[in-house]
């Protein structure tokens, strides 16, 4: 009798095991930005260009740094390239919205890589300009500029 229960209870727990599966493939497929982050993404139109991220980024490094008359050049030399690799990154995020047909898995990895080999190149240019301007600071000016990159983009920090 209890071999006969469990050539019944068996197949019935597979049903349910693949209908929820098969739920959650709708479920993720209907919203894959929902999949990928566990969160929905905000309108595109309420997101931030990368132009506009750097600005606001260039805009706290000036006023943190103190950048010196004899400082000058360097620095517009590094906010140039920043600027540059923003204006690039905002062109290629707006094609990619543009092309709204759904991307497969192996499609989306590519984009990624295509993604990181854009930033890799970017900050092959940045990190020659961003050196020579370091090595111009004052020893005051390194300690901040060290503790900006260990806590990060625009957050707060002690000034030295």
């Amino acid at each position: 009798m209890q071999q006969k229960v469990q050539q019944i209870v068996f197949p019935v727990k597979l049903v349910v095991a693949m209908a929820v599966l098969l739920s959650l493939i709708v479920l993720v497929s209907a919203n894959p930005s929902l999949a990928a982050t566990g969160t929905k993404q905000a309108p595109v139109a309420a997101r931030a260009s990368a132009v506009d991220h750097v600005e606001a980024r260039i805009k706290e490094l000036q006023g943190s740094l103190q950048i010196s008359k004899d400082q000058e050049k360097l620095w517009d030399s590094l906010t140039t390239v920043m600027r540059e690799n923003a204006k690039e990154m905002d062109v290629l995020t707006k094609d990619m919205r543009a092309d709204t047909k759904p991307l497969n898995a192996i499609e989306r990895m590519k984009l990624h890589n295509k993604i990181t080999e854009v930033r890799l190149g970017q900050q092959n240019k940045l990190i020659p300009v961003f050196e020579e301007l370091y090595e111009s600071m004052s020893d005051k000016q390194k300690k901040i500029t060290d503790t900006i990159f260990v806590k990060g983009p625009l957050r707060k920090h002690k000034k030295a």
